[in-house]
């Protein structure tokens, strides 16, 4: 009966107290409150997870749709920000600039405890005048969907520039509002007093490609004389300057005025045939992986993938430079068991040939190409083919971060090309070796996809995190210019030339 118990020693009912009756009540209230909050919060953690790895969640990972997005939403062209400088400056200007920064710093010393170390980066963005940034934009949108230029090589002109739209991808995270991004390592300053570093946004690689030859260098004259004209740069002559040049021929004719600035890179060729000697280091400048042409091979792909093949390649066979290496290559492998070898580009056709000769391969080849590096290797990273790289020059992306010895095998151009060797060398590799390195591609994959908006820990983070470390370098090779007398022999640069020597390793 309502409001009395039961007492078993005495068999018989008595009058349930109302305070307790209410107190039990509320228990039981809250109990059930914390009940479904705590499913509601599982609930609501386990969909930002699957949102995260779900490629209809609202991230883009394709240039293309991420662009069509970015200029439906953004303006045709920018007005300059109030600390921009549309014309010639003095070394006043540049002095003034100065003292302001000094002041900001010196604040920043005495009030953040780790500064510089471990505070959050502040870029200035530059507002350049549209023909160098959205015009380009809409150039590639505009021509891309009629047009199957090919370069001299045979590579289609529209990809390439996909390949090396790093300046895209970064560009966009930096001025997009900051309610809308996710990385909290770097943010963007609109006063040039507060900048760490400044981010010039010409698309270099854009103008080279989809431009006649001589109003390309024309453009590229002109956005150097812009930058120039800056107080910052004037400043620092550029050593804080941000300069995205991926391609190796993009501001060629140029960039040699800009030789102090940090270059965003592919890689560092040493024989001169790209960059010339003291244009890039590694202390100074900053490797980028190329944008993948194939399809991540998430955990269900990986798990369904059965990889019959031991050893792919699919490319141009013919190639310049360091690249002579993948005819050689291809004339001792060629007709070997378990070996599959094709001739073919990056167009559509041959990304679909690619993706599935790479997700049924357990190693893929990775030789040096016109220069050292090549898509290709980050294509096999994200589709979980373990890389063997024959490029006795090559340096990596973020390799200050990520560790390559656990997702690739090195080997050195003189040991790949001794009759048998490499085959030998790659069936000595263990299955419990083999399973350790496909876990840990899938691992890295990550940290190689370019998205909007960019994601913790991929390649735009893990950017500004290696920037991080080149911060301190930066502010003293800037501030040690400015009161050093030029012409004397304390002129430092810090170069890093010492040969790249590849080895194998040891298997274990």
């Amino acid at each position: 009966m309502a409001g009395r118990h039961f007492t078993a020693a005495s068999g018989t009912f008595k009058p349930r107290s109302p305070a307790l009756f209410l107190l039990l009540a509320l228990l039981a209230l809250t109990l059930l409150f914390y009940i479904f909050s705590s499913i509601s919060t599982s609930s609501n953690s386990t969909g930002n997870l699957i949102s995260s790895r779900n490629p209809n969640s609202g991230i883009d990972y394709s240039f293309v749709s991420s662009l069509e997005k970015f200029l439906t939403k953004s303006p045709r062209s920018a007005t300059a920000g109030e600390d921009t400088v549309s014309g010639t400056t003095s070394v006043e200007d540049a002095r003034k600039l100065d003292d302001s920064i000094w002041k900001n710093e010196n604040q920043r010393l005495y009030d953040e405890p780790f500064y510089p170390a471990f505070s959050p980066l502040k870029v200035y963005v530059y507002e350049m005048p549209a023909k160098f940034t959205y015009d380009l934009l809409w150039l590639f949108h505009n021509t891309y969907k009629e047009t199957s230029n090919l370069t001299s090589n045979g590579s289609p002109v529209h990809r390439l520039i996909e390949q090396h739209s790093i300046d895209y991808w970064l560009w966009a995270d930096l001025i997009a509002p900051e309610s809308e991004r996710l990385l909290k390592n770097v943010v963007r300053v609109y006063k040039q007093e507060e900048a760490d570093l400044f981010y010039i946004p010409f698309f270099t690689t854009i103008s080279f490609f989809l431009m006649e030859k001589q109003q390309c260098k024309a453009l590229y004259r002109e956005a150097l004389k812009w930058v120039m004209d800056q107080p910052a740069w004037n400043r620092s002559e550029g050593r804080d300057h941000i300069l995205p040049v991926h391609h190796p021929w993009s501001f060629k004719s140029v960039r040699k005025f800009m030789k102090k600035a940090i270059w965003l890179l592919p890689d560092m060729d040493s024989t001169g045939n790209w960059y010339k000697p003291g244009q890039v280091y590694l202390e100074k400048d900053l490797i980028l992986p190329y944008v993948a042409n194939l399809d991540l091979c998430d955990a269900k792909c990986l798990s369904s993938s059965r990889r019959t093949t031991l050893l792919f390649f699919r490319g141009r066979l013919k190639r310049n430079a360091g690249g002579k290496i993948r005819a050689k290559l291809v004339e001792e492998l060629r007709g070997a068991d378990g070996v599959s070898i094709e001739e073919g580009t990056a167009g559509e056709g041959g990304k679909e040939a690619a993706q599935v000769g790479m997700r049924k391969s357990i190693f893929c080849l990775n030789p040096a190409g016109d220069t050292p590096s090549s898509a290709r290797l980050f294509d096999a990273i994200v589709s979980g083919c373990i890389p063997i790289i024959v490029s006795d020059e090559l340096e990596l992306p973020f390799e200050g971060i990520l560790d390559y010895r656990k997702i690739a095998l090195f080997v050195s151009s003189s040991d790949a090309l001794q009759p048998g060797w490499l085959l030998s060398f790659l069936k000595s590799v263990s299955g419990a070796q083999i399973k350790e390195m496909q876990a840990n591609l899938a691992k890295y994959a990550r940290h190689f996809l370019y998205s909007h908006p960019a994601q913790p820990l991929g390649p735009e983070d893990l950017v500004w995190r290696m920037m991080a470390g080149k911060l301190v370098n930066i502010k003293l090779h800037t501030r040690r210019s400015q009161r050093v007398v030029k012409g004397s022999r304390s002129l430092c640069t810090c170069e890093c030339r010492s040969p790249n020597a590849t080895s194998p390793g040891p298997l274990s």
